[in-house]
């Protein structure tokens, strides 16, 4: 006999997690269920990322990351003075290291404008009195950057989770999903359960979770490899807090910067390359089913084709720690290859579209009983909390449908 329960939700990571506080919340006794098939919460994109605290600056105007970005790092900064989690907000440079960059610059300070995040523009000699050994033509400095440790942070919500009686299942793999009427079953490595309503959060997964669902996605999920290195001690002391280039608005991540994480380490990342296993951290890492529904889905060659140099750029910077220190040391010139130590990986789910297009925003589709979370890449970890207003919110709407 299925265990039954009001809402399920899919993913221990910070989103799945945000959300189900967020239901406790919205539905007081209600029943909840959060299954997750590793040995510990926030497992992948969750506890694989460079712990920054997002200002909300990359985002367009009106769209959501914009505005969950901004409340969520509110609500995150809140949450972790109540669980005594140590954050530190440090600001950042982004900095254009030659004139060509500096439209780009100037564009991205309009958009802080507009998205009401406090801004100072620097000439050279001012961004050194942050960065003393950076080199720029100019730089954005933003005040409202900052670096935690997610992990814990996941950690603290699950243990929340847990003292207000949710029901927390690891090592739980989700196997199917049976629609029925007025509920949905799921099928897993450790029974079925049953739910009123589903809340997929399966991130590197919601795609093929929404599937076994009966939904058919306008999107696709495909994987893409982040590589870290640390720097070694004595160039460590180089950085002072967090150094980033200017984004390239052709291609869709932010480049390779410099993060003195919260434990005072200095990360140098991430790169972006494809990767060919949905959770494969390195470059040995294969699954032919992943590899087969990436190269057969039409979006992958209409986003590659138009992108190939700068993907082969990536490519050989995977492959080589001299071109990964060239892209460090185009900011600042005194870190040399040696002082970089691999510090492995995280992996990103990016939704594409049949089209090619990256989904710029988060994506969060309806389904009859349930809500498939299929786009939450960065700053989905410090909007996580927002983001799990947002759906609770929506998953009230559609309970009052019923």
């Amino acid at each position: 006999m299925a265990q039954t329960f009001d809402f399920a939700v899919v993913g221990g990571g910070l989103v799945g997690l945000a959300t189900c506080l967020a239901l406790q919340e919205r539905f007081g006794s209600a029943n909840l269920l959060v299954i997750e098939k590793e040995n510990h919460w926030g497992a992948h994109q969750s506890g694989h990322n460079s712990g920054v605290i997002h200002s909300g600056i990359y985002y367009r105007p009106g769209s959501a990351k914009a505005r969950l970005c901004k409340q969520g790092r509110e609500a995150l900064i809140a949450f972790c003075d109540r669980h005594a989690i140590p954050y530190r907000i440090c600001g950042k440079l982004i900095v254009a290291c030659d004139e060509t960059e500096l439209p780009r610059l100037k564009d991205l300070q309009q958009r802080a404008v507009e998205n009401g995040i406090p801004t100072q523009l620097l000439n050279a000699e001012e961004a050194k009195r942050w960065e003393p050994h950076v080199r720029c033509v100019a730089a954005l400095r933003v005040e409202t950057t900052g670096v935690v440790d997610f992990r814990q942070v996941c950690r603290a919500f699950a243990q929340e989770l847990e003292a207000r009686g949710a029901e927390m299942r690891l090592n739980t793999l989700l196997m199917g999903v049976r629609p029925e009427t007025n509920s949905i079953t799921l099928v897993s490595s450790q029974g079925d359960f049953r739910c009123w309503f589903l809340v997929n959060c399966a991130g590197l997964f919601s795609d093929r979770v929404a599937q076994w669902a009966g939904l058919r996605p306008p999107v696709r999920i495909l994987p893409f490899r982040g590589e870290y290195y640390t720097l070694q001690s004595a160039s460590a002391e180089l950085i002072k807090g967090l150094i980033y280039p200017v984004p390239d608005p052709a291609f869709p991540f932010l480049g390779v910067h410099l993060t003195r994480t919260i434990d005072d380490h200095v990360h140098a990342g991430p790169n972006a390359v494809l990767s060919l296993k949905r959770e494969g951290y390195t470059r040995r890492d294969f699954s032919l089913r992943d590899c087969w529904e990436c190269i057969g889905y039409r979006g992958f060659w209409r986003l590659v084709l138009p992108h190939m140099r700068e993907g082969l750029r990536e490519i050989r910077r995977s492959t080589s720690r001299a071109l990964f220190a060239q892209s460090v040391r185009r900011m600042v010139p005194d870190i040399r290859e040696s002082d970089l130590i691999p510090n492995g990986a995280g992996v990103r789910a990016q939704a594409v579209t049949p089209d090619g297009k990256l989904v710029d925003d988060f994506l969060i589709l309806e389904a009859p009983n349930a809500l498939h979370v299929c786009n939450a890449p960065s700053p989905a970890a410090t909007a996580s909390l927002a983001i799990g207003q947002e759906i609770a919110n929506r998953v009230s709407a559609c309970w009052g449908k019923r």
